[in-house]
């Protein structure tokens, strides 16, 4: 199992720095027409990755 928890969260820590590349605020800042996607969701997801992220290192580091 922890070869599956490691591999997770370097899945998740992937996947969290794509969304903080994808500055969700300066997107909130143009037009609603000119948005690619909704900043709100990608604040969302990253909310989540961090969450998923810590559960991962708690159950890694339990003895």
């Amino acid at each position: 199992m922890s070869d599956f928890l490691h591999e997770l969260g370097a899945e998740v820590r992937v996947e969290l720095r794509v969304a903080e590349a994808s500055h969700p605020e300066e997107m909130a800042e143009l037009p609603v027409t000119e948005w690619l996607f909704d900043p709100t969701d990608v604040e969302r997801e990253e909310i989540g990755l961090r969450g998923l992220l810590d559960a991962v290192e708690v159950l890694e580091n339990e003895p």
